[in-house]
């Protein structure tokens, strides 16, 4: 049976829990489109978690990875579709690193385009009534650098694989100790990565609709 890698992170900033593992845990086993979904949880420590994400490609050899991680702040399901060799990271990660101003891959691209359908990705969301957008920045912290370390073992090693990252937003849960910052149940979130993972696999082309951003 083909597979799908979900991928969630561990709690960082001084948070207790992370939804975008809380998510991938719901989805662990899980028959979509006639594939398993299997989940991993990666640590907030920058280069460690591409290593972590790396071994587990090489381990499940999957057909998809599907990236998660938190963008407090945001609103909605954040479909990313660029990932830069840069990592800037605005606070220590779990490991109390904070490189600046530093690439993902010594020698690498710029960057990378997401290999997902992104923007039919988003149309069917919207069509189930989740909130949701192509976004064209994925930050220059640990989300990134999965990203664009996930995207550049995809294309330096021809691999078959479509692959990308997803943003959720704050869980009710989490958005308690973040006052004034929008939140999506997790439920939702759930329903959106589960829409996403069937979107992945049975659109073999995205759709030619606008996904673009005036700023």
């Amino acid at each position: 049976m083909e597979r799908v890698l979900v991928t969630g992170i561990e709690p960082f900033d001084g948070d207790d829990v992370n939804p975008s593992w809380q998510v991938a845990q719901a989805l662990a086993g899980e028959r979509i489109a006639g594939a398993e979904v299997v989940v991993r949880e990666l640590a907030c420590v920058l280069g460690r978690s591409n290593q972590q994400l790396i071994a587990a490609i090489e381990e499940l050899h999957p057909v998809a990875v599907i990236c998660l991680g938190l963008a407090g702040g945001r609103g909605e399901i954040s479909v990313e579709r660029v990932a830069v060799n840069l990592i800037d990271a605005r606070i220590p990660d779990n490991a109390g690193k904070q490189p600046i101003d530093v690439p993902v891959v010594e020698g690498g691209p710029v960057g990378y385009f997401a290999t997902l359908p992104v923007k039919a990705i988003v149309h069917h969301l919207r069509r189930q009534g989740i909130p949701a957008a192509v976004s064209h920045t994925a930050g220059t912290y640990n989300c990134n650098q999965l990203f664009y370390g996930l995207s550049h073992h995809i294309a330096s090693h021809h691999l078959a694989i479509k692959g990308g990252f997803i943003h959720i937003p704050y869980s009710h849960e989490l958005a308690v100790n973040h006052p004034g910052k929008p939140s999506m149940a997790l439920a939702t979130m759930i329903e959106a990565v589960r829409s996403i993972v069937h979107t992945t696999l049975t659109n073999e082309e995205d759709l030619a609709i606008g996904g673009g951003a005036l700023h």
